[in-house]
């Protein structure tokens, strides 16, 4: 009985250390998946939530690229453009909300998916596109710029997955920056390639789209 407690005793401590190893280690992990500066999940974690999402017919994959953001920087400073990068992200997660999922990819770069319950995407992303413009909150109001999106209906594209949903909304968005549009979706039809406009190190091509909404 003796030998049975001093065992007892002698494990309580090292499974409390263990407890709280763990706890430490989720922490970790979580952080992680976790974008620094804004809060939002970082690509691996972006990854893995959307992937789960896709699977529901209603999913819409978005990409989200803001405009002139080297020009902010050069011109009001990096904290100028980091609170930039913060307000767009704060602003692209409400409207995730809860049942999507938002994250950066890097640089000026955000990525979501939404659940479009309603079929009003394309309404919602116009409003949203006039959201992502104003200026941040404590900002001068001369640090703003707008915001590209390009967006698709997984069910449009049942063959591809998380990466080629996202290469079609990115090539629609480059579109949406050439023309101004703001906003565009990705076309139905073949893609064609361009150079046009590509940011230095970005593979160029280009979707053909269907007419964009401008906010």
């Amino acid at each position: 009985m003796s030998t049975l407690l001093t065992a007892l005793a002698t494990a309580g401590p090292l499974a409390a250390g263990w407890s709280v190893h763990l706890a430490w280690m989720r922490r970790r992990l979580q952080t992680a998946r976790r974008d620094p500066l804004t809060g939002l999940r970082t690509r691996e974690g972006f990854t893995r939530r959307a992937t789960v999402l896709l699977k529901d017919p209603r999913a819409v994959v978005v990409l989200a690229d803001v405009d002139h953001f080297k020009q902010i920087n050069d011109t009001h400073g990096h904290a100028a453009g980091d609170a930039l990068l913060k307000a767009t992200a704060n602003r692209l997660a409400h409207y995730v909300g809860r049942h999507g999922v938002a994250g950066r990819l890097g640089g000026d770069e955000f990525a979501a998916v939404v659940i479009d319950n309603h079929g009003t995407a394309a309404d919602l992303l116009a409003v949203l596109h006039g959201v992502l413009a104003r200026s941040a909150d404590g900002l001068d109001p001369a640090v703003h710029t707008t915001v590209s999106l390009g967006w698709v209906r997984a069910t449009d594209h049942p063959a591809d997955d998380l990466s080629g949903l996202l290469r079609r909304a990115d090539e629609a968005m480059y579109a949406a920056k050439q023309g101004r549009a703001g906003v565009r979706r990705a076309g139905l039809g073949r893609l064609f390639a361009t150079w046009s406009g590509r940011r230095a190190g970005r593979r160029g091509s280009g979707a053909d789209t269907a007419p964009g909404v401008a906010a």
